[in-house]
């Protein structure tokens, strides 16, 4: 930058335009002999420009800084000839996965010599629309490896517009923090995912093995109840698929692929209800009404379990409330995940669809239940009576089959993602995994 300043005394020049690609900034040298004054700057998409402190400061710039005489009287005074400024935007400036920072822009001040202290704070001024988080403004010194601190500098926040009054001179930025979160944190979060991952890894597992099992060795001999038990499988691996690589994607901080990832993984978990709810009216026309025919049964089975969901997440998507979802954490570290931002939304359609699908197969439930009971009783007459072991695994498979179990599990992820979003609805998410069935208890039921 000094080699910079030296090159514009040359030619005669008080102030360079800087563009090198992701990096847009302005330097200002101070004319000779005259009264030290604020300067200020504003910036847009494009380009950064110098302001009149006293007129221009209060426009509808996105961005703006106030420079106070202070600091040009101290680096006058420490360089011992004429001061300078240097101020430079970086985008996409060490953003990582553990920092959410506005925008992906950083700001870096310089004027050739160490500036702190000040009595009057450099202001910094930005204009953000839809402000749904928490800003704090950090810095870094430059040295070392990129470690933000708030030290040095206080943060305002008032509906869109955020104020950031810095003591000091080096690398500006505001970081993003849910509302949420403002006064807690998730300290269990690494925990939770570390559970929760785990749990999908096993269940896709043997999903996974369940379904190369059937496509290898029992396809060309298939019933209507497997063929069932089958797409059943397919929509919970795919559940499980996305949910493993959910977090994965909101790091790239790609808004297409967020919201494709946030669809995927929403209609698989609608899809999972979807086939349990037809495993249970299978089970019901199967053994309660055993002379109903329906033509095209399994196509039109098919068509429900697959297509019904799909209105659903395509109105969600259309109304854009396929978002990230952010949490700072105790350690200080930023979790992100793209799911449903609307609490209405999220509640409404998931535990609504949930609640639909579990009364109507806790209802079948009951009357298998019943007719299980009344055949007991039938058989202990002629001396058939089933052993209570075979009868417990018949139950058990109901269950399985019908979703119960699912219920519990929606409830645990459905835990662990409000831990990663705190207790405000609008920061709050779900998902839904399901363990591997178990083969031998399903065994009993299609026999």
């Amino acid at each position: 930058m000094t080699s910079l300043v030296k090159e514009m005394e040359k030619n005669n020049k008080l102030s360079a335009v800087i563009d090198m690609g992701d990096v847009i900034g302005v330097l200002q040298i101070q004319a000779n002999n005259t009264e030290t004054e604020d300067f200020c700057y504003s910036s847009d998409q494009n380009v950064m420009n110098i302001l009149d402190c006293q007129s221009d400061l209060e426009t509808d710039s996105p961005w703006s800084i106030l420079i106070p005489s202070e600091a040009f009287d101290k680096a006058r005074l420490e360089r011992n000839e004429r001061a300078f400024v240097g101020i430079l935007r970086f985008k996409n400036m060490g953003n990582k996965n553990d920092t959410n920072i506005l925008n992906n822009e950083t700001y870096g001040i310089t004027m050739g010599a160490k500036i702190s202290n000040l009595t009057d704070d450099i202001e910094m001024s930005i204009k953000q629309k839809n402000m749904v988080f928490k800003a704090s403004c950090v810095s870094w010194d430059g040295t070392g490896e990129l470690k933000w601190t708030t030290s040095g500098c206080e943060t305002e926040q008032i509906n869109n517009s955020i104020k950031c009054s810095c003591s000091h001179l080096t690398f500006f930025a505001v970081l993003m923090i849910p509302q949420s979160d403002a006064n807690e944190t998730a300290p269990h979060l690494e925990s939770l995912t570390l559970i929760t991952s785990i749990g999908c890894g096993i269940s896709m597992f043997f999903l996974s093995i369940a379904l190369f099992m059937h496509f290898l060795l029992r396809k060309a001999k298939s019933n209507q109840a497997t063929k069932i038990l089958m797409n059943m499988f397919v929509s919970l691996c795919l559940l499980n698929a996305a949910f493993l690589s959910n977090e994965s994607v909101a790091n790239t901080q790609d808004n297409t692929a967020c919201v494709f990832i946030a669809l995927v993984l929403h209609y698989s978990m609608l899809a999972s209800f979807t086939w349990f709810f037809i495993q249970a009216l299978h089970m019901y026309l199967w053994l309660i009404r055993q002379n109903v025919t329906i033509t095209n049964y399994m196509r039109k089975i098919t068509v429900l379990g697959w297509v019904f969901p799909t209105p659903i997440v395509i109105a969600i998507a259309s109304v854009g409330e396929y978002k990230t979802l952010i949490l700072k954490t105790s350690s200080e570290k930023i979790s992100r995940m793209c799911w449903i931002t609307n609490p209405y939304i999220l509640y409404t359609v998931n535990i609504g669809y949930y609640t639909s699908v579990f009364i109507f197969t806790t209802g079948i439930f009951i009357t298998l239940l019943t007719r299980i009971v009344q055949a007991r009783r039938l058989r202990a007459t002629d001396g058939k009576r089933k052993t209570f072991r075979k009868q417990l695994m018949m139950v058990l498979s109901l269950f399985l089959l019908f979703g119960f179990f699912l219920f519990l599990y929606y409830y645990h992820i459905h835990n662990d993602v409000d831990g990663r979003f705190s207790d405000d609805p609008r920061s709050s998410g779900s998902t839904t995994t399901m363990v591997q069935p178990n083969m031998n208890g399903l065994e009993n039921v299609y026999k």
